[in-house]
């Protein structure tokens, strides 16, 4: 898939729950945040710490939009 229509992707669902895996067997959820044309940044809270993952195009195998109960 091309780059742009990686970015447009993510752009749609900016601000959902959504499970990444990576080519490299990473998995990753995360709001989506920011979204450049080289990466797509996620803010993951795990127990009580958030913090900030950027995952870039290349490296992104798929995607998984987290239903939220309730919304």
């Amino acid at each position: 898939m091309d780059r742009q229509h990686t970015e447009n992707l993510f752009r749609r669902f900016k601000g959902e729950l959504v499970t990444v895996k990576t080519i490299s067997g990473g998995i990753y959820e995360g709001r989506i945040t920011e979204i450049s044309n080289d990466y797509v940044s996620l803010i993951e809270k795990e127990k009580s710490e958030p913090f900030q993952v950027f995952l870039f195009f290349p490296s992104i195998e798929s995607m998984l939009l987290v239903d939220v109960p309730g919304k």
